[in-house]
C-alpha cells in the first residue's frame, strides 16, 4: 500500500513547517532593503553557527587589497601582454595564481591551484591566436567529492573600444569586485572541510566573448562532473547608482526561467505542466533567497528573472548552454560612466573610468557573504534529489510523486514542497521521511510541487521539480 497524505494532515504539518521556518529567522518578518517588513519563504533555512564563523572571517579590507592589486596591473584585456611581469593580463594571472596557491597552503593539501589554459584560433573580437587563461583553485570534497559547485569572476577588463589592449583600463567594479569576492571566499574556506567539492575561478576572455568561461564549462562537460550550481560575480563593487541613489543591502541575482540547453522534448514537456518558472536555475536561485537572504549576511537577495540584463552577458551563460544550474549576481544598479569607459574627465568635470575609488568594499564583502552562504549551504547539504516524477499514468484528484534515494551517508529524509501556481515561491513544507515514494491527497492539476532532501544536521538541498512520469 503506498504511503499517503490527508487533506487534513497536509494542512497541519505545512502549518507547523511554516512556522518553524519562519521562527528560525528570530521573527516572524525580517526586514526588507529599505526597513520594510519581508515574510521569509517557508522554505528558509537559518545559518549554522559554523556558517556563522566563517561569515565573519570575510575582511572588507583584504577585498580591497585584491581589487587595488589587479588595477595596479595598468590593464588586463585578454589582448595584453602576457609575458610583463607589471601591467598586462599576464602579470595578473600570475599574481592570481600565487594568491590561491598562498591558500592552498593552509588547506592540508585538500585545495590545489592550477593554471587552465587553451589557445583561442581568430574568432569575433580575438584577431590573432591568443592564449586564455583561467585561474582555478579547487578544494576537494571530504564526502562527496565527486558533487561540484562552482565561483567565478573575470579577471580580464576593457577600455571604451574592446579591441583596445594598451590603454589604462582599471576594471576595479568590472571585474576585479567578482574575483575579489571569489578570492576571498577561497581564503576562508581553504582550511575548512566541506562536504562537496568547491572551484574558485577567475577567468579571462569574457569582455572578448565569455571565452574562458566556455572552455572551463566545456571541460566539466568533457569530464562528466556532477556540477550542481554556479555563480558568477560580475560587477559587484558599488551599491550606487548613475543618479546617486544608493542601495547598499541589495544584491540582484539573474537565473534564466526556459533552460539555455532545452531540447524539443524538453520544452513540450514543459508547455504541458506549466514549468517555466521552475528550471534547475530559478530552484537554485531560490535556494540562495533560503540561505543567504537573512541578517547573517547583512544583504537582501533580488532574484530577477531573467538570463541577464539587456543587451548583456556573463560567465554564467556558457554553463547554461551546457545543462548546469547558474546565475550571475550583479550590483542592484549599475553606473555605466564606471564600466567599459576610457578613463577620462569630460567637460562638466566628470570622472569617467572603472577606478577604485567608485567601489565600495564593504559592500562587496556582504556580497561575498552571500556567495558564502550559498555555497557553504550546497556543499554542506545532501545533493538535489534525481529522477523526481509524477506519476501521471492514472487520473486522480491526489498527487503521486516519486524520486531516487541519495546516497549520502548522513541522509535523514525528504520534504515535500508545494505552492500555488501563481506564488514565485515555495509556500508549503511538507515533511515525509526517509521514502522514495509519496502520496499527497492535493490535485497535480491545481498546485506546483517539489522535493528536496535532509541529511541529519537539518541542512536542505535545493529543491527538484518533478517532471510527468
Amino acid at each position: 500500500m503506498r504511503p499517503s497524505l490527508s487533506r487534513r494532515t497536509i494542512l497541519t504539518a505545512t502549518a507547523a513547517s511554516s512556522a518553524v521556518a519562519l521562527g528560525t529567522t528570530g521573527t516572524a518578518e525580517a526586514a526588507g532593503p529599505r526597513g520594510e517588513a519581508r515574510r521569509p519563504p517557508a522554505t528558509a533555512q537559518p545559518p549554522s553557527r559554523e556558517l556563522r564563523a566563517l561569515l565573519r572571517e570575510i575582511d572588507p579590507a583584504r577585498i580591497e587589497a585584491t581589487v587595488r592589486t589587479l588595477v595596479s596591473f595598468g590593464t588586463r584585456h585578454t589582448l595584453s601582454a602576457q609575458d610583463d611581469p607589471a601591467r598586462g593580463i599576464g602579470a595578473a594571472r600570475d599574481w592570481l595564481l600565487a594568491e590561491f596557491r598562498s591558500y592552498a597552503a593552509a588547506s592540508g593539501g585538500r585545495m590545489t591551484a592550477r593554471l587552465q589554459s587553451y589557445v583561442q584560433e581568430p574568432a569575433s573580437r580575438i584577431p590573432t591566436a591568443t592564449r586564455i587563461t583561467n585561474v582555478i583553485a579547487t578544494l576537494r570534497g571530504s564526502v562527496t567529492p565527486e558533487r561540484v559547485y562552482v565561483v567565478s569572476g573575470h579577471y580580464d577588463s576593457r577600455a571604451t573600444d574592446v579591441m583596445d589592449a594598451t590603454s589604462d583600463a582599471p576594471g576595479a567594479d568590472d571585474d576585479a569586485s567578482g574575483v575579489a569576492v571569489v578570492l576571498e571566499l577561497a581564503r576562508v574556506m581553504a582550511a575548512r572541510r566541506p562536504a562537496s567539492t568547491i572551484v574558485f575561478a577567475a577567468v579571462a576572455g569574457e569582455e572578448q566573448g565569455l571565452y574562458g568561461a566556455a572552455h572551463m564549462a566545456q571541460q566539466f562537460k568533457t569530464a562528466g562532473a556532477d556540477l550542481q550550481g554556479m555563480f558568477t560575480n560580475d560587477i559587484v563593487g558599488s551599491s550606487t547608482a548613475d543618479d546617486g541613489t544608493q542601495d547598499p543591502y541589495t544584491i540582484r541575482l539573474f537565473a534564466e526561467g526556459v533552460p539555455s540547453s532545452e531540447t524539443p522534448e524538453q520544452a513540450a514537456t514543459r508547455r504541458s505542466v506549466g514549468g517555466e518558472n521552475d528550471s534547475a536555475t530559478r530552484q537554485l536561485a531560490r535556494f540562495v533567497r533560503d540561505v543567504a537572504d537573512n541578517a547573517a549576511t547583512g544583504m537582501h537577495v533580488r532574484v530577477i528573472y531573467r538570463r541577464d540584463r539587456y543587451r548583456r552577458g556573463g560567465d554564467h551563460i556558457p554553463f547554461l548552454e551546457r545543462g548546469y544550474p547558474a546565475a550571475r549576481f550583479t550590483e542592484p544598479a549599475e553606473d555605466f560612466a564606471h564600466q567599459h569607459q576610457d578613463v577620462r574627465v569630460d567637460e562638466s568635470g566628470r570622472q569617467y573610468g572603472d577606478l577604485p575609488e567608485f567601489c565600495d568594499f564593504r559592500y562587496i564583502a556582504r556580497v561575498a557573504r552571500v556567495n558564502a552562504a550559498a555555497l557553504w549551504s550546497l556543499a554542506q547539504a545532501p545533493g538535489t534529489p534525481r529522477d523526481a516524477r509524477i506519476v501521471t499514468s492514472t487520473l486522480t484528484n491526489s498527487t503521486e510523486l516519486v524520486w531516487t534515494r541519495g546516497g549520502e551517508g548522513d541522509l535523514a529524509g525528504y520534504e515535500i514542497v508545494w505552492r500555488e501556481t501563481t506564488d514565485p515561491e515555495w509556500t508549503h513544507v511538507i515533511p515525509v521521511g526517509d521514502v522514495t515514494r509519496r502520496e499527497v491527497d492535493l490535485s497535480k492539476d491545481n498546485v506546483f510541487f517539489g522535493i528536496r532532501a535532509v541529511n541529519k544536521a537539518g541542512l536542505r538541498s535545493p529543491v527538484a521539480f518533478p517532471e510527468p512520469a
